[in-house]
């Protein structure tokens, strides 16, 4: 994956905006915090009723209309941030104002998956120090996921992914041992559960693969484990288990953004790493100008690059 633009400074607000003035350093998230509607007044939600992420909305709110345009078309907005332009236009709630000293070169990543992974497991699998965690997808959001057990102090933590190329770097964000369903003849719950006598204490899916989930969910040991689904799986996906797994006190949970209200918990993120608690460098494998874009899908889809931060004055 690659990021770009999601580092901006506030060059001017709108009528009624008292929370940012010009000159703050902001990252803008896609999805967004209102701050008003039950979900965000809830310790238990994320999902703001007025600026959670909406594909289909290519305009303002406000009135309905977009920033942008070429000759006389409109130009869409995207997930509410539109951060392919040097200068953009966002809602308020979709901006969370950060530390001015954190480099925003840095910060920028995150603004989305890092943050998913990373919240997935500090805010709602919740390891506890001393133990284990199994993470399904070793891409950048489960590296994340795999940095927050690491942060939790977890004993063991297990890497699944189906390319072995990954598991040498994911020695980096603290996994500790590695499984390739490819090389077994069995399902892959069933592995973990032999490797730990019963179970991982929690599992962390980030690939989207129904089937993944349903490992995710299987392979955590039965009365205390939780498993967090964080990928987005295919539209005519079905997860199938049987009842027994839950009524054996296995716990399921699914996340959005890693359960982080972008402008009241982002901020906070952002402290981590200045903190030197949270390592964002190691997630940045690439950077390039804005004209050798295409070099950025090709790292994507070659599966060899984790986060590519693209100069938008280049």
């Amino acid at each position: 994956m690659f990021t770009s633009g999601k580092l901006r400074i506030v060059e001017s607000v709108g009528e009624g905006v008292t929370d940012l003035q010009p000159g703050d350093h902001v990252l803008p998230i896609f999805t967004g915090e209102c701050k008003d509607c039950r979900h965000c007044k809830s310790e238990e939600s994320n999902m703001c009723d007025l600026l959670r992420i909406n594909t289909d909305r290519g305009a303002m709110l406000h009135d309905g209309r977009t920033r942008f345009s070429k000759n006389g078309q409109p130009i869409y907005h995207f997930l509410g941030t539109s951060t392919f332009s040097e200068y953009t236009v966002v809602h308020v709630g979709s901006v969370a104002k950060i530390n001015p000293q954190a480099p925003l070169d840095k910060v920028c990543v995150l603004s989305c998956g890092i943050s998913t992974g990373l919240g997935a497991t500090l805010n709602v699998a919740k390891p506890t120090k001393g133990s284990t965690v199994a993470i399904f997808g070793l891409g950048a959001v489960g590296l994340a996921a795999a940095e927050g057990a690491r942060i939790s102090g977890a004993s063991r933590i297990i890497g699944v992914d189906l390319n072995a190329n990954r598991f040498n770097d994911a020695r980096k964000f603290g996994v500790t041992e590695f499984v390739n369903p490819k090389d077994y003849d069995k399902p892959v719950q069933q592995v973990i559960a032999e490797m730990t006598d019963g179970g991982v204490d929690r599992s962390v899916e980030c690939t989207g693969n129904a089937n993944a989930m349903i490992s995710a969910f299987e392979c955590v040991h039965d009365g205390w484990g939780v498993a967090v689904l964080v990928g987005v799986p295919n539209k005519d996906d079905a997860f199938k288990t049987h009842p027994v797994n839950l009524l054996n006190g296995r716990t399921l949970k699914g996340t959005f953004f890693g359960n982080y209200k972008p402008r009241s918990d982002i901020p906070g993120v952002v402290e981590k790493y200045m903190k030197k608690e949270l390592e964002l460098e190691k997630f940045i494998t690439h950077e390039i100008p804005f004209s050798e874009i295409n070099k950025a899908f090709d790292y994507m889809l070659r599966g060899e690059s984790l986060r590519c931060i693209i100069r938008m004055e280049a």
